[in-house]
């Protein structure tokens, strides 16, 4: 399986360059996937450099790269800490993490993330997680769907999906792709058909993968395990996750509360190294188009 046809990397050059690599340093990709930014990362790195490449997807396994100074980790990124203390790591200079599904994922309709396609409701990352977003739609209530659509998809008409969800699987199970947009299908806006549908999806994805408890994991880790001066970069696609990344690489907490001293100095851990996101330009979002709501964010540990 190829580098291409698994994933195009967004925002490459950007990333790497903002980790500021040094060739003896140690360094993690929380999301390894088709492994783009890894090889970039480890062709910056010497003999003494090492990199530590995390998935949970077993099919990046066959993407992993073989050289001494790369591990590949399968595990979710949410256990980083553990995971580089099973290998004797206590700290790194530098940790990327790409938020974005892959190329592979979307591009596969027997994984279920995309609605271009017909296939299995599934959405697991980790395929050996028992609850696919099949089993969400069909077992969660009402409300519980009308709050995930509203705080992971940003539907207005949250509730409305949530009830035409119920009142579809009450007649039958909602178990593929096609059966979920069939039930969700009159109240998408053929004017913004592509968007909303792209935030049903998101929405059940996120919940599935409980990704944004990961996400908050990763972040209180990634503070412990970086060395003063080492560089924290990640990519986000969505609001959600960028307002998260953009509050804690402020702040050094989650909730992005300043903390100061005495004086009124600033306390955060933190130096941000890109007062605004940075954004793939047209030339990288012609060669690849889903790099267009790509935006990485870099803070230098203090």
């Amino acid at each position: 399986m190829t580098q291409e046809v698994y994933h195009i990397p967004a925002l490459l050059t950007q990333s790497i360059q903002g980790l500021d690599i040094k060739p003896d340093g140690c360094y993690v990709d929380a999301t390894f996937g088709g492994g783009g930014h890894s090889r970039a990362i480890v062709s910056e790195l010497g003999e003494e450099g090492h990199l530590y490449g995390f998935d949970q997807d077993m099919d990046a396994r066959s993407n992993a790269i073989d050289d001494p100074r790369f591990t590949f980790v399968y595990g979710n990124f949410r256990f980083m800490r553990n995971f580089l203390r099973y290998y004797g790591v206590d700290s790194v200079d530098g940790i990327l993490a790409d938020l974005g599904v892959s190329f592979h994922h979307f591009d596969d309709a027997m994984r279920g993330f995309s609605f271009r396609a017909d296939g299995p409701l599934d959405m697991r990352m980790n395929r050996s997680s028992s609850r696919s977003a099949a089993w969400v739609v069909n077992n969660s209530t009402e409300e519980e769907l009308a709050d995930m659509f509203y705080l992971y998809g940003e539907l207005k008409n949250a509730r409305k999906f949530a009830a035409a969800l119920v009142k579809a699987r009450n007649a039958a199970p909602i178990e593929t792709t096609d059966a979920l947009l069939a039930a969700v299908a009159p109240l998408i806006n053929p004017k913004k058909e592509k968007k909303e549908l792209a935030q049903v999806f998101q929405a059940l994805r996120i919940v599935v993968n409980n990704e944004i408890d990961a996400l908050r994991d990763f972040l209180l880790q990634s503070l412990e395990v970086l060395k003063p001066g080492g560089r924290l970069a990640i990519i986000t696609y969505h609001s959600l996750e960028d307002r998260l990344v953009k509050n804690f690489m402020r702040a050094g907490n989650l909730e992005g509360k300043d903390a100061r001293d005495f004086y009124g100095r600033n306390l955060s851990p933190f130096k941000l190294l890109t007062s605004k996101p940075v954004v793939a330009d047209e030339e990288e979002v012609e060669r690849n188009p889903r790099s267009r709501s790509a935006k990485l964010r870099i803070a230098e540990k203090l």
